[in-house]
């Protein structure tokens, strides 16, 4: 990772020198390294996949000074960046990290935010299908204008309101009614239609999730351009497995700590996350090159750092190579040196 020799190579920099680096990029720099997330993300497939599924979402980032862009958020009641997170759940690699203000982002600004980064996708693949997937706060009809405009898919939450309700009224009802006459804990079914605000200007396909319980009855619905697939896959399956992008988003926050975003410059607080994002890399390449029927295999950053990079051993170095010595004892040493012969070139 630092492409350097353990006692020969030159020193590492301290942390003031770190601190002097962070805010040394300027403007064109950081939208620069920016750009380059999305080329490393893909590039990291031997061939332009067929289709892939982009999960957008936003996490609070809480504050303890004065940094730029920071606001006070009424919902978590504290001072706080909302930076986005773009993930392929699929193979849990970032896509794309972006520090902005404390606020809930607005449509015009979800649309600025995806136009360049579909543009910069489609540079490295003209013909891959993308579909964008994302909660309610995402759920904005600049946001499907521009997709359905653009050739891209999405799924979004949508925010149920008196008139949606309504359409769904004869479905909640038998619901309802059959989950009283069985006395089953809960009853969940399916159902969709056409839906237009009067923002929009037109009707999408509406499907919405409609579970009767002990606790009362609830509807969750999504708004999508897909044709396929029934109300029950487009919620259950398509839509629902968006929680994976949570776990990504606290592996990239908790475990590697990327919400120290503790500059008074959001250019220098933006170069963090990148740097974060660099690490997500690193661990993330770690543990895909663990074999699957290692435990480890699917392990958190936070386990992997602790049975793998924080440990103890010997290293010598000699002229032609670096020699790591483990405790007898050591439980992880034969899986340690097949992950390093791994990452040797080959010849």
């Amino acid at each position: 990772a630092c492409g350097r020799l353990p006692d020969s190579g030159d020193h590492l920099c301290s942390q003031p020198t770190m601190s002097r680096w962070e805010n040394a990029p300027g403007l064109r720099e950081v939208v620069r390294l920016s750009q380059a997330m999305v080329d490393i993300y893909c590039t990291s497939y031997p061939h332009p996949p067929h289709a892939v599924t982009l999960d957008i979402d936003d996490t609070v980032d809480v504050v303890h000074g004065h940094q730029q862009l920071s606001l006070f958020n009424a919902h978590y009641d504290e001072r706080c960046f909302l930076p986005i997170h773009v993930y392929d759940t699929a193979t849990s690699r970032p896509v794309a990290i972006l520090l902005r203000p404390g606020k809930t982002p607005a449509g015009g600004e979800i649309r600025h935010h995806l136009r360049r980064l579909i543009r910069r996708i489609r540079r490295h693949w003209p013909r891959t299908r993308i579909t964008i997937r994302g909660d309610s706060h995402y759920g904005r009809p600049e946001v499907m204008a521009w997709c359905e405009a653009n050739g891209v898919d999405y799924i979004l939450g949508l925010a149920g309101n008196t008139i949606l309700r309504r359409l769904f009224d004869a479905a909640a009802d038998d619901v309802c009614v059959r989950r009283a006459e069985t006395q089953a804990p809960a009853l969940r079914r399916y159902a969709e239609t056409r839906y237009g605000a009067k923002s929009w200007g037109c009707t999408r396909r509406v499907a919405a999730r409609i579970e009767a319980s002990t606790m009362g009855l609830d509807i969750r619905t999504v708004v999508t351009n897909l044709q396929a697939g029934s109300a029950e896959w487009l919620y259950d399956t398509l839509y629902c497995e968006r929680s994976q992008a949570e776990n990504l988003i606290k592996l990239h926050k908790s475990q590697l700590a990327s919400d120290r975003t503790s500059c008074r410059s959001p250019l220098a607080n933006q170069f963090r996350l990148i740097l974060h994002t660099a690490a997500y890399w690193l661990m993330l390449s770690l543990r895909d090159a663990i074999p699957k029927p290692q435990p480890l295999a699917g392990a958190e950053f936070t386990t992997l750092r602790m049975h793998l990079i924080k440990i103890a051993a010997r290293i010598t170095e000699t002229a032609t190579r670096v020699r790591i010595a483990f405790a007898s004892a050591c439980p992880e040493a034969a899986l340690f040196r097949g992950i390093a012969n791994s990452f040797q070139p080959a010849g």
